[in-house]
């Protein structure tokens, strides 16, 4: 032990120590009801505990029923991940004791549940990852509790929403295949990815109907025995993911080179502090005290359902990619970044087909479009100007009738209210100028006005034939082909 390893860096302790991370990813199913009774599972916004009934309530003489939906989208989910599916499985009472379950135990899974062995493949900086699925399985969720107070000191007083209790809950458990908080974060995103292909899950992490739990130890390069698992919660973006994982391997491994003990435990993601904190000792399975649920018959898939669920799955995200290369042409990195939502995705392949060149369509969708649909929170698909507007300017600039910078004027113009480009164009006379008798002479003006830019540009200062060209843009109002001006110029002062 040094004095020196209390205040070792990110980086130090990854050079003497391994990460082992599993993550346990729990996501709300987008049925209507919840999972064992009829109320609603859409509980956003309701008046506290105005959702609820006897069954999820959990009085007695109540009796729970199965919602089916939510066992074929369970069912969806692991065929997606590459999961085999049982032919027998059952619900178990999880026992334990928080006030935001108020039946005093949770309905979940435990030795038998809908799926196993599965996987998740992904690329995080060149290197293949293959992270293994132990099993997705299904349970309901529980209520929310509201602290009153300092989350770092004791709150002053909590109450609990029971309107969230009982909606249908997934869980996926991740095998401990994850090296680095960068794998982990890779990992959230593409199951994510998946839930929303599929349809299951909306992929919101900011209202938790998609969060996840991270479970980390550490241990020497070449070791193959698991060190002490903290278990870390309350993160609610991929970001807060990495960094409370970063946070986590440089706390543990400092404590390890002090010739400490990591206590299994769960802690909590402060984002404010940027640190975990302690929450409760980390129970272990027999905690929970499982035994069958006494009130639900146990459950058998048969082949013709499996089947009929596996030939539902739309197309997942890799297999979209591989097409969007094998079809339109599109580079990796563009087919990945067009693919990441889909809805880019629907809306890349309708300007296809309307006519719009691929590279034209991914580049404005990429570019100019993702900003705007950023700032406003609105995707083209809901915006004033729809994909077939977008279309329509994208139209404009291949066919030569207007600019590329005319385009993005228009584009941050009708994004919102919507409006008929072409119109736009021809009533206010946007029209581009490649008239080429005019544009050799706006070039000859432009040459004769900016003697010292010639100077620069003989002189080999390329970036002044530039200012040249911006010379020419100024005088048209930005309606000159610039392609076609630098081409002029260079070819004026060239000779």
């Amino acid at each position: 032990m040094t004095t020196t390893s209390a205040v070792s860096t990110l980086e130090q302790i990854l050079a003497r120590y391994e990460p082992v991370i599993g993550l346990e990813v729990h996501g709300q199913l987008l049925t209507r009801s919840k999972m064992f009774c009829g109320c609603s599972a859409d509980y956003i916004g309701s008046p506290p505990n105005s959702n609820t009934c006897p069954v999820c309530l959990g009085l007695p003489g109540v009796l729970p029923v199965i919602n089916r939906v939510a066992v074929e989208y369970t069912v969806r989910t692991a065929l997606a991940l590459n999961c085999e599916i049982p032919e027998h499985s059952k619900f178990d009472r999880k026992n334990y004791f928080y006030p935001d379950l108020p039946k005093g135990y949770q309905i979940s899974q435990w030795d038998m549940p809908l799926s196993l062995n599965g996987h998740l493949s992904f690329t995080v900086d060149g290197e293949e990852v293959r992270c293994g699925i132990t099993r997705v399985h299904l349970e309901e969720d529980t209520g929310t509790l509201q602290h009153a107070g300092d989350i770092l000191q004791q709150a002053r007083s909590s109450v609990v929403d029971l309107n969230r209790a009982g909606v249908p809950l997934m869980e996926i458990v991740g095998e401990p295949d994850l090296r680095s908080s960068e794998q982990a974060r890779e990992y959230l995103v593409r199951l994510r990815q998946i839930l929303v292909y599929i349809g299951v899950n909306d992929g919101n992490l900011e209202q938790g109907s998609f969060r996840c739990d991270a479970n980390i130890s550490l241990r020497r390069p070449g070791e193959t025995e698991l060190g002490v698992k903290v278990e870390v919660k309350n993160m609610n973006s991929f970001r807060a993911v990495q960094r409370a994982l970063d946070f986590e391997i440089v706390r543990q491994g400092r404590l390890l080179d002090q010739g400490q003990t990591i206590a299994q435990e769960t802690r909590g993601w402060v984002e404010a502090k940027g640190a975990t904190i302690s929450q409760r000792s980390k129970e272990y399975a027999h905690d929970y005290r499982y035994f069958p649920e006494p009130d639900l018959p146990p459950l058998q898939l048969g082949v013709d359902f499996v089947e009929r669920v596996r030939a539902g799955l739309p197309e997942l995200p890799q297999q979209l990619i591989e097409r969007l290369q094998r079809d339109h042409g599109l580079s990796p990195y563009d087919a990945a970044i067009i693919s990441a939502e889909r809805e880019d995705a629907r809306a890349f392949e309708e300007l296809v087909a309307s006519g719009v060149p691929a590279k034209a369509a991914a580049n404005w969708l990429m570019g100019e479009v993702a900003r705007l649909s950023r700032e406003s929170h609105t995707p083209v698909q809901r915006s004033g100007l729809g994909v077939a507007g977008l279309a329509a300017l994208v139209k404009l600039v291949e066919g030569g009738s207007i600019n590329g910078s005319t385009a993005k004027e228009l584009l941050e113009e009708l994004y919102l209210p919507g409006g008929d480009p072409a119109a736009v164009v021809r009533d206010r006379g946007l029209g581009q100028v490649s008239d080429q008798g005019e544009l050799e002479r706006l070039v000859d003006a432009v040459i004769a006005e900016n003697p010292a830019a010639v100077a620069d540009f003989r002189g080999g200062k390329e970036q002044a034939l530039q200012r040249l060209v911006g010379g020419v843009m100024k005088a048209t109002r930005g309606r000159a082909d610039a392609r076609a001006v630098t081409g002029l110029l260079r070819d004026r002062l060239s000779g």
